[in-house]
């Protein structure tokens, strides 16, 4: 039997949500303040995953001004009906809950339908067989919110003419806990005539869970199992290497397997600089109520699967031909910024005034970090007026970084190892070169890493041994996981450019 690893995708993947339109899955993500917004995967195996497209790749769809780090887009759905896909997701920055369709899930797809007086954040839509479409969300207590994380997942009626709500709310559950906090990421799914809702409660943290419940009727009532939770890792104690397990959604296989794509932390040395990553589990039914790898009850790191895997071509060395689905942006970026056409072969930053340190749009470009035991990599040739850098991020927030960068002064170019604490900058290392034409390195080894600039055959290690444990959740807080990029800014009225050949992150071993 073949056999696969947990997590399914790596690094910065969280509130994964799936449908499966015949045997083709695809599968979507939140992305918060980075730009274009809600990855779309596809995967014929429910385990290797390539990225097609972006839902929200146009600025009219989404707006990120100002928005903080773990703002912006929150949890998304995707589900597939009658030849369209519908993506609804949460812009807690700007405008509330909305939806887009397409027809190919790579994209286009449409300008954004806003839904009116629908509170609360975790939009998702269920399709039941008499043709009618349902709203499902989760909102404050509407009697007034008792404690901290005091919601209830409610539904109602759908238009798909209108893409408006209908009808009248209800309330469908609070969660399986008594006084349960942060119901949340609520899906209903048809099966044997019952509905069954999965919902995460407990918080997206070291007490998250999956939790279900079932009713007859659509509008409930709702009754929990009394195996509840199906899923959580919060009884397994802190030491254990995966946390933070909930927020799930399950896909059914054409041959009637049951699958069930979540979010879990990896663990490294008591932090999760990664972020909330996608897992895989499989689902049995037993009793009328869903099981999750059954006899174990937990997620496993290698699991057996009952599909025959399909690999697909995963990139370690980009170059810029053309700005490809995976890179990502901070909120709303200035694209004329980012020029691959000037020089062929070639990306051309154009540095501004805006800092990682600012909550608005640098010109920098990035991809998910996926391991803690990588090469991060790039040829950069520099053009830059003294008061400009340019060079390699690790980006956690607007708060937290380490990036290794060649800085023009006004006699000389350095390059430096700075690191960013809570908002506080320490440069680690430092390297006086004469050479406008050099790589740049960053090797992470767990929770250490090390910068390296290359001049010709010369190799200056600029700082080694540099703690990187703080461009975690745990320290730096927030829902996301850390990027890996490239980076320009200055402080100059005519700042000059850096033209980048390529950008590498590959993994090592440990």
């Amino acid at each position: 039997m073949n056999k696969f690893t947990n997590p399914v995708i790596e690094g910065f993947a969280p509130d994964p949500s799936v449908c499966a339109v015949g045997d083709d899955y695809y599968l979507v993500t939140s992305t918060f303040a980075y730009f274009p917004g809600v990855p779309v995967y596809h995967s014929k195996d429910l385990v290797n995953w390539k990225q097609i497209g972006n839902a929200l790749h146009r600025e009219e769809q989404l707006k990120l001004l100002n928005a903080e780090h773990s703002a912006g887009i929150f949890a998304p759905c995707i589900r597939y009906h009658e030849g369209t896909f519908y993506m609804i997701t949460t812009n807690v920055s700007h405008g509330g809950n909305f939806l887009v369709t397409a027809t190919d899930p790579a994209g286009p797809w449409s300008d954004p339908y806003f839904i009116d007086n629908a509170p609360g954040i975790d939009p998702s839509l269920f399709f039941d067989d008499d043709g009618k479409c349902y709203y499902v969300g989760t909102r404050p207590n509407p009697e007034g919110v008792k404690y901290n994380g005091d919601w209830e997942v409610w539904l109602q009626e759908f238009d798909l003419e209108t893409m408006q709500l209908t009808g009248v709310s209800t309330k469908l559950w609070k969660g399986a806990l008594h006084t349960a906090i942060w119901p949340e990421a609520p899906h209903i799914y048809k099966k044997d005539g019952y509905y069954y809702l999965l919902i995460a409660e407990g918080g997206t943290g070291f007490n998250h869970a999956c939790t279900v419940a079932r009713s007859e009727r659509v509008d409930g009532p709702y009754i929990g199992n009394k195996n509840n939770p199906i899923l959580t890792h919060r009884h397994l104690g802190k030491d254990f290497p995966v946390h933070n397990v909930g927020h799930g959604d399950f896909v059914e296989t054409p041959d009637g397997k049951w699958y069930i794509t979540l979010l879990a932390s990896r663990i490294f040395d008591g932090y999760s600089n990664l972020g909330r990553e996608t897992f895989l589990a499989e689902v049995v039914w037993e009793d009328g109520w869903p099981v999750v790898n059954p006899g174990v009850g937990r997620l496993l790191e290698v699991q057996e699967h009952k599909l025959p895997l399909v690999p697909v071509e995963q990139t370690e060395k980009h170059t810029f031909e053309t700005i490809k689905p995976e890179f990502m942006f901070l909120r709303n970026p200035d694209m004329s910024n980012f020029d691959n056409k000037v020089r062929e072969g070639w990306l051309r930053l154009h540095p501004t005034t805006t800092t990682i340190k600012d909550l608005a749009s640098p010109t920098f470009l990035s991809v998910r970090q996926q391991s803690m035991w990588y090469k991060l990599s790039t040829h950069v040739e520099l053009a830059l007026a003294p008061g400009g850098e340019a060079g390699l991020v690790i980006l956690q927030n607007d708060k937290y970084s380490i990036r290794l960068v060649a800085v023009e002064e006004e006699n000389q170019t350095v390059v430096k190892m700075v690191t960013m604490i809570d908002s506080e900058e320490t440069v680690v290392g430092s390297e006086v070169i004469t050479e406008k034409d050099i790589v740049l390195e960053i090797h992470g080894t767990g929770q250490r890493v090390k910068g390296i600039c290359r001049v010709g055959d010369q190799e200056l290690v600029i700082a080694e041994d540099v703690d990187a444990h703080y461009l975690s959740t745990e320290v730096a807080g927030g829902f996301v996981g850390c990027t890996l990029g490239i980076y320009t800014t200055s402080t100059a009225k005519e700042p000059g450019y850096a033209d980048f050949e390529w950008l590498e992150n590959k993994k090592t071993n440990k």
